[in-house]
């Protein structure tokens, strides 16, 4: 794609990586079948194609609208545009960067600008989120029945089907050792899934380490275009993690699929920061996903199951049968694309098929708030896909995904990480 990128971007950092990624464009049109969007709406515009041709517009002086804010708003940044694109265009850096600019240059309605403010001062806060649920729980027979079915109740599916809970986090025992960075939502709306992260490794001999000082990971502020904000996110992080880091942590591990795609860019997002840049580039060369490292760790891994499985009584063998749905950050930003699923079956696990596998659920962090009316069109369709093997329990790697899809469905969800700790304690 030619481009003549305007005076006030072109020599920028963020221009020159803009030009760069407009040129690789071939206008193949291969996304077009990959974007959810665009399948759903119809319209170039809602396609990453289209989107190109807006961020170009902008980037070339053209004016800006707020049509052009609507579209780029629409974008759930899924990224299976990428996966799908033979000239790997990095489209998800491209967006970072036009919807910044459209920030700028478009004023939002007061009602959206208060949204996205509370979003940005609520949610990457543990204690306040848990703050707000415990006010949301006391008032939920006056709330709207879409948000009641966000809200974990012990009288909903969000119980775990299973005979025992995983036990409290191990205390570390072993000379192998990771550390794992809790996130900021995880801990209040499924407490299990990091202590079930942790027993988990633990079983196979590696030690899982607390962080102190550690947050949210700066996805959602950088999403929602306040740059200088997520940095501060970031810095913070990469400040809590390094004494792990020196002390000889072996790997950064998350049971939050986005959070371990976000970690993983730190090391391009801080690269101009001289203070940060070479600690932020290692960090982000340690960081996996659960479901990563435990595939490295395949044979420890086995030699327990296996264990487990021989002492087990009979009713405990029994399969479950299992849908899994894989996020888009496992599948398009970290592409660990089929690491849960033999790690489930090796569990002894039946997993049901599960057809256009590699579509978004439409929670994308905070897409399923901002955009809800896609975001349930796209929760419907993914939740028809999944119970359509009849599934017992549906599960999942992502905290978001998993809140939105308990939202949809009547059958209990969870994160994988916590059926495979059940199974390894009895369960």
């Amino acid at each position: 794609m030619q481009t003549a990128l305007a005076d006030f971007i072109a020599s920028s950092p963020a221009g020159r990586e803009a030009d760069a990624i407009l040129r690789s464009c071939v206008h193949c049109g291969f996304c077009l079948p990959a974007c959810p969007t665009y399948q759903l709406l119809g319209d170039e515009l809602d396609s990453p194609r289209g989107r190109i041709y807006l961020m170009k517009q902008l980037l070339e002086g053209e004016p800006v609208t707020a049509r052009t804010q609507l579209h780029l708003d629409r974008c759930l940044t899924c990224r299976a545009c990428e996966t799908a694109c033979p000239s790997g265009v990095r489209y998800g850096q491209l967006l970072d960067i036009g919807r910044a600019l459209v920030e700028e240059r478009v004023p939002r309605a007061a009602p959206a600008r208060l949204q996205r403010y509370l979003l940005r001062r609520i949610v990457p806060y543990t204690r306040r989120v848990r703050a707000l649920l415990g006010i949301a729980g006391a008032l939920r027979p006056l709330l709207p029945r879409a948000l009641r079915a966000r809200l974990p109740s012990a009288a909903t599916p969000a119980a775990l089907p299973l005979t025992h809970r995983p036990p409290a986090w191990p205390s570390p025992r072993h000379a192998r050792r990771v550390v794992l960075l809790e996130g900021c939502v995880q801990p209040v709306l499924a407490a299990g899934i990091n202590p079930a992260a942790a027993q988990v490794l633990d079983r196979i001999g590696i030690a899982t380490l607390h962080v102190a000082g550690g947050g949210c990971c700066g996805a959602l502020s950088h999403h929602l275009s306040v740059h200088a904000e997520s940095l501060a996110q970031m810095r913070r992080n990469v400040d809590a993690l390094w004494p792990h880091i020196e002390a000889g942590a072996e790997a950064v591990v998350f049971a939050a699929s986005a959070c371990a795609a976000m970690v993983r860019d730190y090391g391009r997002l801080l690269k101009d920061d001289p203070a940060y840049a070479s600690r932020a580039e290692r960090i982000s060369a340690l960081a996996q996903d659960i479901s990563q490292l435990l595939t490295a760790n395949a044979g420890p891994l086995h030699a327990v199951l296996a264990a487990v499985s021989t002492d087990a009584p009979r009713a405990a063998r029994a399969p479950v049968r299992v849908a899994f749905q894989a996020p888009c950050t496992l599948q398009h930003a970290l592409r660990a694309v089929g690491v849960v699923e033999p790690l489930l079956a090796a569990a002894g696990f039946t997993l049901t098929q599960v057809s256009d596998g590699g579509r978004c659920c439409g929670s994308a962090g905070t897409y399923s708030l901002l955009q809800p009316e896609l975001a349930t069109r796209l929760l419907r369709a993914k939740v028809a896909v999944l119970e359509a093997g009849a599934p017992q329990l549906i599960v999942t790697a992502n905290i978001g995904c998993l809140a939105h899809l308990r939202s949809g469905t009547a059958l209990p969800v969870h994160h994988w990480i916590e059926l495979l700790a059940a199974r390894l304690t009895g369960g």
